[in-house]
């Protein structure tokens, strides 16, 4: 399989339905929402601070449960007019849905930060950056992809006549 074809398949898993073009043009812009998260909670976990964890918790709260990621509209806004690119179309359910798997796993990262649990904080928020590390460069979300295989196991199938 083709590098092409593997990022095609890991957008479509995530809910997009783009044309190679269209997959192209937005390459960078995909991208930028998990990669400013992912850089801001590296910031978070190696100041060691709860707060900014919390405060990325209530960004990824709003992702979750709106079409668009916080920094979908930092990008349409400003960041595109400057680098060039298209508008980011809204973002379909399963990568909402990771949105809000990442949003408990912050709160969670915070919850242990706050409390003095900061091994554990640190090694949990190490593999939420591990996640988001993939998203962010291979486009492949994990929990799109854990959706993906239970809605394949889950499906009705339809039966067949004879």
């Amino acid at each position: 399989m083709s590098t092409g074809t593997w990022m095609r398949s890991n957008l479509t898993t995530q809910g997009y339905r783009l044309s190679d073009a269209e997959r192209r043009e937005l390459s960078v812009g995909l991208r930028f929402s998990t990669g400013l998260c992912l850089t801001l909670v590296v910031a978070a976990l190696a100041l060691q601070s709860p707060v900014m964890v919390f405060a990325l918790s209530g960004i990824g709260l709003v992702a979750g449960f709106s079409a668009r990621h916080p920094f979908d509209h930092l990008w349409n806004l400003v960041v595109r007019h400057v680098v060039g690119g298209p508008a980011l179309p809204p973002n379909p359910p399963r990568r909402r849905h990771a949105f809000k798997i990442a949003t408990v796993w912050l709160a969670t990262v915070g919850v242990l930060l706050s409390t003095g649990a900061t091994t554990a904080g640190l090694l949990l928020g190490g593999l939420l950056v591990a996640a988001c590390g993939a998203v962010t460069v291979a486009n492949l979300c994990i929990p799109s992809e854990m959706f993906a295989w239970w809605e394949r196991r889950t499906a009705r199938r339809t039966p067949t006549t004879i």
